[in-house]
């Protein structure tokens, strides 16, 4: 293996991980979660999130980085050779997050291009589901390609693929310090024009009204953790293989903490323009807030869609400004999502970075296809529901014990308070070691039983096949990384 590629610069780092974090579920998720969980009063459990989950863990993926300047695979490895089977199976998850992320991302990039003329029309619910995705409530649709669709999943994998194989500085850092910085200023642009709507004054009081009755409650706190969890790419290792291409003597404290400003600060920046158009909307319409607020793809492509015939001629430049920022948001977080097999496939294999990428991205438009199908909007949601409710929670929780109970946090601490904003001490270790394992096992629990309780035959036998997949795949890249590389034994 050649000596190992570094960041340009800490902000060509910070770009990246900042693109990495900010994604879909900071732009849709976040304002439906803080609305449906207390308001204002959500804040306290966001903060206490932020640090008891956001911090810490990034700080242990931050310091597994900086120590080993090695790849996910390799890293585990040098706690113990068989830990290298987990490693897998967590880059797996990764690998599967990406490929139904980037057919929404592609449902984005159609309403990007729909954007310029409304062609949604005056029933955006009605072109979303039946015109645009076809959409089956059962798996028989998943025999009928969907056409825009797929062309537009093809041409996401063409330029995460394009991305990518430029390199680590060429590729991955320059377009992220280019549109992140952009996302950014968009963002704020539109958040700026929207609390000057008539009426946003609606939306900004239901945006800070607080429930604080709700502070009680154990929905409101796991609501939190799993906003966290869910919008710093928390579990899948993209923090760990971009910190390991760091340079030496780099506060590794003062950027977790500017990873999290920045992608807080947008999440609450976005936040303020949703219920701001919301207000607008309602204001307008006379319909109630509670009627406009939804979670995910409803609020982006039907809600939305909806503001912006409202608005007139306005909407023909606030839509496609709109689409673009997610266009954005989901292609950074796209390509970080890949990088940790990237790299563990040029160590593991001994290929090229542009061959790794070829093969990945091949691999992942080839999955990709059966969420370009009738039967894609169900499937994108089985397998988010797997995923994030069950797989990356037990890898969150197996990461904390082999990296804290088996490795130990000595010499991660060491790493981190060599160049720090503030010390690393006893505090990091009570919650690596205890409070997140156990506040994770508890989500995970949450996550089963709600999974267990909304499931049908139809549901169960998609579980089953992810876990197969989870299982099977992982084993057969560890069997064929020990053919290839019986010297180590």
């Amino acid at each position: 293996m050649g000596e190992r590629v570094e960041w340009a610069s800490n902000l060509t780092f910070l770009m990246a991980m900042i693109g990495a974090a900010v994604g879909l579920g900071n732009i849709w998720r976040f304002p439906y979660i803080f609305y449906s969980n207390g308001q204002g009063s959500f804040l306290i459990p966001y903060l206490c999130a932020i640090l008891i989950l956001g911090l810490s863990f990034l700080l242990l993926e931050y310091s597994l980085g900086a120590k080993f300047k090695d790849s996910v695979l390799n890293t585990f490895a040098r706690v113990d050779k068989k830990f290298k089977l987990v490693a897998w199976a967590i880059m797996l998850i990764s690998f599967l997050i990406v490929t139904y992320y980037l057919c929404i991302v592609g449902w984005d990039l159609n309403y990007f291009v729909l954007s310029f003329t409304k062609a949604w029309g005056a029933n955006p619910d009605a072109f979303f589901n039946i015109s645009l995705l076809h959409s089956t409530t059962d798996l028989s649709g998943i025999t009928q390609i969907v056409p825009y669709v797929f062309i537009a999943i093809l041409v996401l994998w063409v330029i995460v693929w394009y991305i990518s194989h430029k390199g680590l500085n060429e590729g991955i850092g320059k377009f992220t310090s280019l549109f992140v910085p952009l996302l950014f200023i968009l963002g704020i642009g539109i958040a700026i024009y929207n609390v000057t709507l008539p009426g946003a004054s609606i939306g900004l009081v239901r945006f800070l009204q607080p429930n604080w009755s709700l502070l009680l409650t154990a929905d409101i706190w796991l609501a939190a953790f799993g906003q966290i969890l869910f919008t710093l790419s928390l579990g899948i290792t993209v923090v760990l293989a971009y910190s390991s291409h760091l340079p030496e003597k780099v506060n590794l404290t003062r950027n977790a903490c500017t990873v999290i400003l920045a992608n807080c600060g947008f999440e609450l920046t976005n936040a303020i323009g949703v219920f701001s158009i919301l207000g607008y909307m309602s204001y307008t319409t006379g319909l109630s807030f509670d009627q406009l607020i939804t979670s995910g793809s409803g609020l982006a492509f039907v809600v939305f869609p909806q503001v912006f015939n409202i608005l007139g001629d306005v909407g023909y430049i606030l839509g496609p400004i709109f689409f673009f920022s997610i266009l954005i948001a989901g292609i950074t977080t796209a390509i970080s999502y890949i990088e940790p097999l990237v790299d563990s496939f040029e160590d593991t294999f001994n290929i090229s970075r542009k061959k790794a990428v070829t093969i990945i991205s091949i691999m992942g438009f080839l999955v990709s296809v059966i969420f370009a199908t009738a039967a894609g909007n169900l499937l994108i949601t089985l397998f988010d529901d797997f995923l994030n409710n069950f797989a990356l929670m037990i890898g969150i929780i197996l990461q904390c014990i082999i990296f804290a109970h088996f490795y130990g946090t000595t010499d991660l601490k060491a790493m981190l308070n060599r160049y720090t904003w503030f010390t690393v001490g006893t505090w990091w270790d009570v919650i690596i070691k205890y409070i997140l394992p156990i506040l994770i096992a508890v989500l995970w629990i949450i996550g089963v039983y709600d999974l267990i309780m909304s499931s049908n035959v139809e549901k169960l036998l998609v579980y089953v096949i992810i876990a197969i997949a989870l299982i099977i795949v992982p084993l057969i890249l560890n069997f064929l990384d020990n053919k290839i590389n019986k010297v180590d034994a």
